[in-house]
């Protein structure tokens, strides 16, 4: 499915991060949702997704019938720390409330707010039910009330108070983390059509990436490069996007789409400088370096696709939910008054994204629900063509096409498969005509992909002599290189390969790779103990490792790979039959003594388990500051991702809907099995960390066991989830109705607040420290759900027994936390310096 519009709540990293090419040939980079977490994944967060200002009207739907409140018990501290600084004081509205339902007649908003989707046939709640919220207070729309934004200023400085003695040791670990990255680097350079090889640099003491171009000589480069930042990377190198230009004076800079015109003459680009995700168009001539073309009044989502001139753009507009909902084409040269308006989603479930296929011929329009997907296509090489559908839409059937020699290459669940199948048809035919792809196997006929539980399939990519398909199998990612017979009429695999590797369990991906015609296929690659490479296979013979090339590996200052080890285990949930895969990195040293005197040790557990996102055994520098202190680092890969094939994520297994507590008691039993059954650590050493939707899983977990836990860092966490998904004013609520369910509806209305954490913290209970993080501008999890929750934390839990209660807010940036590579890092020597602080891991 689209990578680049998700609707999720979710986080996409950029710098030093796996470089994608998705299966529409668009450059992106890899969302590692789980991956939401700062502790595994090294960089500072690039947004490509979308959004805008919201409606101004964001305390309703609320109703308070007087104005009495409270303050908050958690403006005090227990006698036994009189001298710690006290929390602010946060006021509680007890009689404040949201409605779940129906809204009634006389409510200012009934005609504004949708209650649940147009095709849905579930009963509403009539009456509606009332859900707490005494805390409501802190939202604003604009970002701009004086007392909800002086309580922020309030809890960075208590959270800021909390941590004064940790400002030498906050450095030592920056310093540390810069020290395991080549500040000065570069990307594998990647040939576009014989022109010019394209990569980034990055240079030491800037914050921001550099696109870079050198003329195309011959494909075999061999890069003579001495290391510093003023020598090119390739003869005759060209700067032609400098970002730290674009992010001069400004606290926050994200660019997306960045891709050249067919002549490669000609930039386009979208540059977001808030982090709210509302991205500008510019296009830029690289031969004289002038902006050609810019329109302040032209709002939208990141994507901009050239056509097949010099003189075309399509990009895609947002709605007041920060919905991608509308494609324009823009004419460059002015002949146009206006920008046409080529296609419209009302549905608010569904999204909507834009692509070209593999081979350019056709600008593909995806526009997808959670559940549903419809594409339409336009001929590129057509002027006179008009907009056409690949095949309507069907309640519950995802599809995907990619266009491959006069056909539709398809992944779809079309018949209620658990996974994708690989179909095919021709161009203009409706879907009555998919056909499975096959391939003789011993003289038998057998589909290569049917949707069965055994083989996950993801995506497919186009070349002119073979499709490349990426999915999963045995819960590790895999790609096949299908080799394909020359046939116009017929869609015929002569050969299928899985892709083979030394390790047991990695991540990989298919890399960069521009070029339509291309024998040979570049690939990235890295596991739990193998930094990222990037390598090239010749399709016609992918499982030839005379043949592989590795063009680029990581360099990993001071990292020694023999000093390390992982393991890939599997723990029975608590249902006796599941078993969840757990991945676990380590020194071995570490586990040694461990093994050799029982000592517990101190373990860092995370996981994300939404949306099918899986959480892969990959790589991250970031993790080495807690390893080389001892620490254990474990990925629980927990139902509700896809590591297991979509049927880990849908119904009646998975995580969604009406299972989705599934999800937390997964989490809960990995960590208990790692304090009972493995006894590697115990409840005071063990910490746990999850970002955005992780962070729901995090919350969710500490509210079921608080008691199992020492620390838990919960990163721009979604929280608050009854209230937020009643209400359609919010980003994302609609289109994730079919993720959670709507709590407007009978049919979700309990069961959500039975695992909503905000609506479940334990009275007197004793909870671990907690370190909660948001921004201001973040559209995808308003600010106000951490900062609310820190204070229901505070005012729920024992004073006396649990640990504190952060919460850092970042008031110039949006969901994917800092832009600027340096500041990201000494944001994340601050969640650092925190958790190992509570651990008592300062002097290690």
């Amino acid at each position: 499915m689209p990578i680049t519009n998700s609707p999720c709540r979710c986080l996409l990293f950029g710098y030093h991060q796996k470089q994608l090419h998705s299966p529409r040939g668009i450059l992106i980079t890899a969302i590692v949702c789980l991956l939401s977490s700062p502790t595994f994944f090294a960089s500072p967060a690039k947004a490509l997704f979308t959004n805008h200002k919201v409606s101004k009207f964001r305390y309703q739907p609320f109703s308070s019938s007087s104005s009495s409140s409270i303050m908050s018990a958690s403006s005090r501290t227990s006698s036994s720390d009189m001298s710690a600084p006290l929390p602010p004081i946060v006021r509680r509205e007890e009689d404040r409330f949201v409605l779940a339902g129906v809204l009634p007649d006389d409510h200012p908003l009934k005609s504004k707010l949708i209650r649940q989707a147009q095709s849905s046939t579930n009963a509403l709640l009539d009456p509606p039910r009332k859900i707490s919220d005494p805390y409501g207070w802190l939202r604003d729309e604009d970002r701009t009330n004086e007392e909800v934004l002086d309580h922020l200023k309030k809890e960075n400085a208590y959270t800021e108070a909390m941590t004064s003695h940790l400002s030498s040791f906050r450095d030592q670990l920056y310093q540390e983390l810069v020290s395991c990255i080549q500040e000065t680097d570069y990307t594998t350079p990647a040939n576009k059509e014989g022109k010019y090889w394209y990569y980034t640099r990055t240079n030491q003491g800037e914050s921001y990436a550099l696109y870079c171009r050198a003329p195309y000589a011959g494909d075999d480069i061999a890069i003579d490069w001495d290391g510093t930042k003023e020598a090119p990377i390739l003869p005759g190198e060209e700067v032609y996007l400098n970002v730290n230009e674009l992010a001069k004076d400004k606290s926050y800079c994200s660019v997306s789409s960045v891709s050249v015109s067919k002549s490669q003459k000609l930039l386009a680009y979208g540059a977001d400088y808030t982090g709210d995700e509302i991205y500008s168009l510019y296009v830029k001539n690289l031969e004289t370096g002038e902006i050609v073309d810019h329109d302040e009044s032209i709002e939208c989502s990141g994507r901009v696709v050239w056509g097949s001139d010099e003189n075309t753009v399509f990009y895609v507009k947002m709605d007041e939910a920060h919905r991608p909902y509308q494609v324009y084409r823009r004419v460059l040269d002015g002949s146009k008054r206006s920008d046409e308006l080529l296609f419209q989603q009302h549905d608010d479930l569904f999204w909507t994204s834009i692509h070209r296929s593999s081979d350019d011929k056709y600008l593909l329009i995806d526009t997808s629900s959670s559940e549903t997907t419809e594409v339409y296509y336009l001929d590129l090489t057509d002027p006179n063509s008009k907009l056409e559908c690949v095949a309507k839409r069907r309640t519950k059937v995802l599809y995907d096409v990619d266009h491959w020699n006069g056909h539709w290459v398809i992944t779809s669940n079309v018949d209620g498969t658990p996974n994708m199948r690989l179909m095919v048809c021709k161009v203009g035919q409706d879907e009555s005509q998919w056909k499975d792809v096959t391939i003789m196997e011993n003289g038998k006929e057998m589909k290569l992909f049917d949707g069965g539980y055994d083989y996950s399939l993801s995506s497919v990519e186009s070349f002119e002599k073979y499709l490349v398909a990426s999915g999963r199998f045995q819960g590790i990612p895999r790609i096949w290189v299908l080799e394909m017979k020359d046939d116009k009429e017929h869609v015929t695999v002569n050969k299928s390969t899985l892709l083979t590797f030394e390790e047991d369990a990695y991540d990989v991906n298919v890399g960069m790779n521009y070029n339509f015609d291309s024998e040979k296929l570049v690939l990235v690659y890295d596991s739990l103990t193998t930094p990222l490479q990037s390598m090239e296979i010749a399709m016609m013979d992918p499982n030839n490792r005379e043949k592989r090339r590795v063009l680029k590996a990581k360099n990993v200052p001071g990292y020694n790979k023999s000093e390390f080890d992982c393991q890939r285990i599997f723990v029975t949930s608590r249902d006796g039959k599941t078993e969840i895969p757990v991945s676990i990195v380590y020194r071995r040293d570490t586990m040694e003594q461990h093994v050799s005197t029982g000592q517990a040790v101190p373990v860092h557990l995370i996981g994300y388990g939404s949306y099918g996102t899986s959480s892969e055994a990959d790589f991250s520098v970031n993790r080495l500051p807690l390893l080389n202190r001892g620490m254990v680092c474990v990925v629980a890969h927990v139902r509700g991702g896809g590591e297991m094939g979509r049927q880990w994520y849908e119904e009646p297994n998975g995580a969604k809907y009406l299972c989705k507590e599934n999800t937390f008691n997964d989490f809960v039993d990995v960590a208990k099995w790692l304090l009972e059954e493995k006894k590697l650590t115990t409840p005071s050493k063990l910490s746990i960390e999850g970002r955005s939707a992780g962070g729901l899983l995090i919350g969710a977990s500490i509210n079921q066991a608080p008691e199992i836990f020492g620390v838990a860092i919960l990163g721009v966490p979604f929280v608050d989830v009854v209230a937020t998904m009643t209400d359609s004013s919010i980003p994302l609520t609609c289109g994730e109705w079919e993720e959670w369910g709507n709590p407007n509806e009978e049919k979700y209305f309990d069961y959500m607040m039975g695992y909503s954490p905000m609506n479940n913290v334990k009275a007197g209970a004793k909870y671990p420290a907690c370190l909660l993080t948001g921004g201001l501008h973040d559209p995808r999890v308003q600010y106000w759900e951490p900062a609310k929750f820190a204070a229901e934390l505070r005012h729920a839990q024992d004073r006396k027994s649990s640990g504190p209660v952060c919460l850092k807010m970042d008031m110039t940036a949006g969901h994917f936390s800092a832009s600027d590579r340096y500041k990201y890092l000494k944001e994340l020597s601050f969640d650092y310096a925190f958790l190992l602080d509570q651990l008592g891991l300062t002097d290690v």
